[in-house]
């Protein structure tokens, strides 16, 4: 392989990465900043009352996300196999 084909290969999987991470990611910051926002709002300073609503949160997204983060996964996969037996 080629420099540049080296960089497509490492684009596509950074690509990829964000794709499938992002879903996750995003519950977990609004989870998070709900809860933030209400311990603010309720003047309650408990550090660890983030933590189980959050991972519920992320559990869920995960069980809902799970099949477009395969098929991105997949295809990501597909491509990298097909550009390895084409030999360029």
């Amino acid at each position: 392989m080629t420099g540049p084909e080296v960089l497509d290969v490492s684009r596509d999987a950074i690509v990829t990465l964000l794709l499938v991470a992002s879903p996750l990611m995003l519950v977990g910051l609004i989870v998070g900043v709900a809860i933030s926002l209400l311990q603010a709002l309720t003047q309650i300073q408990e550090t660890t009352l983030v933590f189980v609503p959050k991972i519920l949160a992320i559990f869920l997204a995960l069980l809902v996300a799970l099949p477009f983060m395969a098929d991105a996964m997949h295809a990501n996969f597909m491509r990298i196999t097909a550009h390895i037996t084409s030999g360029s």
